[in-house]
């Protein structure tokens, strides 16, 4: 055991892991199981020798190897692929067997198969409230795997509800310190910055669930989306926004084509405009170009000043 330490974690102070997994004592289960066998052969011969020549002592040392290689077949275990086996003793962690196959332990100890598999946890849609106070739905998968099996069993009371309730807090914690849609340049959200706020995901559950002896390879957003008592209010102003760009994105496309119009005419010399003309023909220039419905032109067919 280690001292009794704490490290910082989001929420508060989680306490440093007592247990650290270490591998258990053990053979190759073969051999092993080739020789109980052997040893069960030499005991029964012992014992069916003892009855035919009628040798009494050759009975009880049969026995005796009759029962020791069945008691020694009792540490015979077969651990599946991605699969371990946390061993105790009269209690006590003793170690893990991570080596798939058949292997032998101490008869005696207990063994509680552990999956080091590559799990995925989805969380359920939650409704919560962004870093503005809009309520938001969202949801999230995450990728884990068991990395110490001795804390998985022995740190907590249930490891895979315990990765659960933890990346539900995490994905809480994150939708609360960032809002939905960013009003400024600099602001990360959670709608245009997933990557590195999923990053920043994988990072907090990773420390919440370090006691635990879990390893996080992945976090991901399934579900982002307004709630839906105020996702009609939101969906008009991304609307009214987006107008608002194109419409900033159309003035200045059009100045521009204002401004080169009269350098090319005052260039070529097309015609001499005075000041009042210039801001009289940039006045029309600008209501063609900026106008979002087809202009009706006017024919004059008097002079340029009636």
């Amino acid at each position: 055991m280690t001292a009794d330490t704490t490290t910082s974690a989001p929420g508060g102070p989680m306490p440093e892991p007592q247990y650290r997994e270490h591998a258990a004592f053990g053979f190759p289960g073969v051999p092993a199981f080739l020789l109980c066998l052997l040893v069960l052969a030499v005991g029964a011969a012992l014992v069916a020798a003892g009855f035919a020549a009628g040798v009494v002592a050759l009975i009880p040392a049969g026995a005796v190897l009759v029962l020791a290689a069945v008691g020694a077949a009792l540490g015979l275990t077969v651990v599946a692929p991605n699969e371990a086996r946390v061993l105790q003793f009269l209690g006590r962690y003793v170690g893990t067997v991570r080596s798939d196959g058949l292997r032998w332990v101490n008869p005696l100890t207990t063994r509680r198969p552990v999956s080091t598999r590559i799990r995925n946890h989805e969380t359920s849609v939650m409704k919560v409230n962004d870093s503005d106070g809009s309520p938001i739905e969202i949801a999230a998968v995450v990728v884990w795997q068991v990395e110490d099996t001795a804390r998985a069993v022995f740190e907590v009371d249930d490891f895979v509800r315990f990765v659960s309730i933890q990346t539900e807090a995490a994905v809480r914690h994150i939708a609360n310190n960032y809002p939905y849609d960013a009003h400024q340049a600099d602001t990360l959200s959670l709608r245009d910055n997933a990557d590195e706020i999923t990053e920043k995901l994988s990072k907090e559950i990773s420390e919440r669930v370090q006691s635990a002896g879990v390893r996080i390879i992945e976090s991901r957003f399934t579900h982002l989306a307004y709630a839906q008592e105020i996702a009609q209010a939101m969906l008009q102003r991304q609307q009214a926004t987006a107008v608002v760009a194109a419409r900033q994105h159309i003035v200045e496309g059009a100045v521009g084509m204002v401004d080169l119009a009269l350098q090319r005419l005052s260039e070529e010399r097309v015609v001499e405009l005075d000041e009042e003309r210039k801001a009289s023909m940039v006045s029309n220039l600008l209501v063609v170009l900026c106008s979002d419905r087809p202009t009706n032109p006017v024919v004059n067919t008097g002079s340029l000043y009636q």
